[in-house]
């Protein structure tokens, strides 16, 4: 078959990955797919896959796409004809310590939101269901019966027919040697036998994305890592319909195959692999086995499962498998070139994840939005800096292990770190913050009190699901906030600056809110899809008549300029720029922040002259400071805008005066306390592009009567309008505790009686309201009014146990928001 010269779309790598999409393009009706593959169709990794099938991911989202993949498996080989040997034999994941038992029983809560049947399981109950075990040390378990099992190759092979079957062209032995670019947008790819021009590329490479990615001039961050399984000789008694198990204590996991045990290793740290390029040559490839590596977890194995001890080894397994710096794979369209989408990077989990992500982006690239919130795996949560050699070397030694540790809240990265650090990071360090790292920039999340831990030791946490090390550091922080004064160093937030004389008006389409106010004005707005859902969340400041600076989420830098630059009409006099680096930020939050900053500043800063919700260049002590009167945590406080060479001497000063004052040092996770307590909302877990500006209650921040900018009316405006017509069917709420004890995090199931209503996006203990706090979407019928909505019984189940909360519209915290413009 002649390689056509032109195409729809072209989808690079057959994988299961690449085979899912072009299944996908074609289900949804499209032609002139072609997907090329440099050797033969599941050579790289798909046809070493373990194959395992599971349905309970990390979120409502990641979650819906794994148990797609499961419902798609079911049925592939009926309208394929191609054996899949997918069977739901389930799966029994054992515990070995109490902390893991506590993760399983949030595991199972959380399943039962997202729809997913999961039970907790006795020791008892995993002997009965796993007979081969040895159960010392174990105290319990979590079943997912629908979970298991498929043949890699052949589910790759059925979606690879279905694609023929829809219209699709696949090409065997067909490398892709160049990706074709013009103006900012792909225009097709070149290979050794001519050029196919394209408007849309999908780099579906696998081992080979990062590569690929180099050619389009995309940031594709991801590393290979030798991955270990062993194949025993057949044991006699094996059932087929055995579950799969995993004992993620030990690093380790077993299915039956053909008869036999297949015995899987996820070590602690990983061995990366092929640092200087994968070879253009590999092709149902192995990696010599490296014995000392992997038999620590393999003598493990034989000791839970005893029979292994009498039971040979017929094949020992080391193949890559490709890694991406937090673990989760890389969906989407590429910021840096226009309709270069990548699916990419998946983990070791390819299988289980290929049908959903498939589906998913194939409906990104035909509707041109993603179906639903997909930013956990939005490659655009990724940063230049993580695709350096060294970085992914460096953080996939660990990665690999992480998919099987404990994933305790707050667990931090222990590698790759260092990487960006605001002006005041010494200083801080020497306050005894305890880092944490986000997008590399390192932050603060807590200060160790002098008389909690010696000076000689530095900070660190000691991880548990209950109150962690920090619990107390971080209660005295926060109560600073709330009655005296603290700063937060918030540096890392990003910032970019618009300008030209179209800026007011690109700002304008951009913006839900109105951004054309008075020099010195802050706005508080969303960035809003056409379907009303929140692609952003931050401020505009404007400093002066044609410059407008915005400040948005350090996790979202990438995301929210690319979403800014795409939204400039063409011919517009607009530039954005990347700023953050320019300035550090010190927030001075409470109540006696005025006080304090009026010992180093002659300006008058009472609300007369300095209101809230604007901005003014002040002195403080020698420094010329721009200061935002704005909060992120509910109480009077100044962002002081600093230039970095300077931002020391600013806080240095602070530090002395606020002596005086009991001036405190304040960690992230206080900032994101305090903000719960007043019911701020966070972009990712409270508000995404998948809800609803006036579902989400920030309805105050959407001006549908402003007046249109020259290049037309705000970017979701019409959503909006149709959302007042319709009403919401669901509303975010707000939750305290009544019981002082239990913790919130994120995902736990709301109830009203024995009905799951919602579940909380986003928790944690405020320690002024004396209990956890967090919010929640909650299912409403049309004939319920708002006050009916909030005036339920709500519980929450917080690991199989349910306890009553208090529920409001209004934040919890100062509901007539008083303090910040006291």
């Amino acid at each position: 078959m002649e390689l056509p010269k032109q195409a729809r779309v072209v989808i690079i790598g057959g994988g299961v990955v690449g085979c899912s999409v072009a299944y996908h393009l074609a289900k949804m009706g499209w032609s002139d797919i072609v997907l090329l593959e440099r050797k033969q169709l599941t050579c790289g990794t798909t046809w070493h896959a373990a194959g395992l099938i599971g349905q309970l991911r990390a979120s409502m989202n990641m979650t819906r796409l794994a148990k797609y993949s499961a419902d798609l498996y079911t049925n592939l080989e009926g309208e394929t004809g191609v054996a899949t040997g997918f069977k739901q034999n389930g799966s029994l994941a054992l515990a070995l310590s109490e902390e893991r038992l506590e993760e399983y029983a949030r595991n199972a809560a959380m399943a039962r939101r997202f729809g997913v049947a999961a039970e907790m399981a006795s020791v008892t109950d995993c002997q009965k269901m796993y007979p081969w075990i040895n159960t010392d040390r174990v105290v319990g378990g979590i079943w997912v019966p629908k979970d298991g099992q498929a043949d890699p190759v052949n589910i790759a092979l059925a979606l690879a027919k279905g694609a023929r079957n829809g219209g699709a062209l696949i090409f065997e032995d067909v490398g892709v040697t160049a990706i074709c670019r013009e103006g900012g947008r792909v225009t097709g790819v070149e290979t050794a036998n001519g050029i196919i021009t394209a408007p849309i590329v999908v780099n579906c490479a696998g081992l080979w994305g990062r590569h690929v990615g180099k050619m389009a001039g995309a940031n594709i961050p991801l590393q290979a890592a030798e991955h270990y399984y062993a194949i025993t000789e057949p044991v006699e008694g094996l059932s087929k319909d055995l579950p799969v198990l995993r004992v993620p204590d030990e690093q380790v996991y077993f299915k039956e195959d053909a008869g036999k045990f297949l015995i899987g290793a996820f070590e602690k740290r990983a061995k990366p692999w092929g640092m200087d390029g994968i070879p253009a040559d590999f092709s149902f490839d192995e990696l010599p086995v490296d014995m000392d590596h992997f038999m620590p977890v393999l003598e493990q194995a034989i000791e839970r499962v005893p029979v292994l001890q009498q039971t040979g080894i017929a094949t020992w397994f080391n193949g890559p498998e490709s890694f991406t710096p937090d673990d989760r794979y890389l969906l989407g369209e590429a910021p840096e070139l226009k309709n270069f989408f990548v699916a990419a990077g998946f983990n070791s989990v390819g299988i289980q994840s290929a049908g959903g992500a498939g589906m998913a982006l194939a409906e990104w690239i035909v509707n041109g939005a993603p179906p639903f919130d997909l930013w956990d795996v939005d490659i655009k949560r990724m940063e230049p800096f993580q695709n350096t050699k060294s970085y992914l070397v460096e953080r996939t030694k660990e990665t690999l292990g992480l998919l099987y540790a404990d994933h305790f809240p707050y667990r931090q990265y222990e590698t790759a770190r260092g990487i960006r650090r605001s002006p005041l990071h010494q200083r801080l360090k020497e306050l005894g913050a305890c880092f944490g790292e986000l997008a590399g920039w390192e932050r603060p999340n807590w200060f160790m009190s002098p008389d909690l831990q010696p000076a000689s030791e530095p900070p660190a946490y000691h991880y548990s699901w209950g109150r962690q090390n920090w619990f107390s550091c971080a209660q005295s922080e926060h109560l600073a906030v709330r009655n005296g004064v603290g700063f937060f160093d918030m540096s890392s937030f990003a910032k970019f600056r618009v300008e030209g004389k179209d800026a007011v008006h690109v700002l304008q389409l951009v913006c839900a809110n109105n951004v054309d106010v008075e020099n010195g004005g802050i706005v508080y707005t969303q960035w809003l899809n056409e379907r009303g859902g929140i692609e952003a969340d931050l401020t505009v400041t404007r400093l002066s008549e044609t410059v407008f600076l915005i400040v948005t989420s350090a996790a979202c830098r990438v995301r929210d300029l690319n979403w800014l630059k795409h939204h400039i009409p063409e011919g517009a006099h607009c530039v954005a720029t990347d700023v953050t680096s320019g300035e550090g930020v010190i927030a001075l939050m409470g109540p006696r922040s005025r006080e304090l900053l009026s010992q180093l500043s002659g300006d008058d800063l009472s609300s007369e002259a300095f209101p809230f919700g604007t901005a003014k260049t002040i002195e403080v002590g020698m420094v010329p400071v721009r200061a935002h009167r704005i909060t992120y945590v509910g109480e009077l406080g100044w962002e002081l805008y600093v230039p970095t060479e300077m931002a020391l001497r600013v806080l240095d000063d602070l530090l002395e005066a606020g002596q005086a004052f009991g001036l405190r040092p304040c960690g992230m996770h206080v900032l994101d306390a305090c903000r719960l307590e007043k019911g701020y909302r966070h972009f990712g877990h409270d508000v995404t592009d998948e809800d609803h500006v006036l579902d989400a209650g920030l309805g105050f921040a959407v001006k549908v009567g402003k007046r249109p900018s020259r290049f037309g009316d705000f970017v979701g405006r019409e959503a909006v309008m149709r959302r007042k017509q319709e009403g919401s069917q669901r509303r975010l709420i707000h939750f305290r505790l009544s019981d002082p004890q239990p913790l919130l995090y994120h995902n736990e199931p709301i109830l009203v009686g024995e009905h799951i209503v919602g579940h909380i996006t986003s928790g944690a203990y405020g320690h002024f309201l004396g209990s956890s706090v967090g919010m929640g979407y909650v299912q409403r019928s049309n004939e319920q009014s708002l006050a009916d909505l909030a005036g339920q019984d709500f519980d929450i189940d917080i690991a199989g146990q349910k306890y009553r909360v208090e529920a409001s519209f209004r934040p919890l915290y100062d509901p007539e928001n008083k303090r910040p413009k006291s």
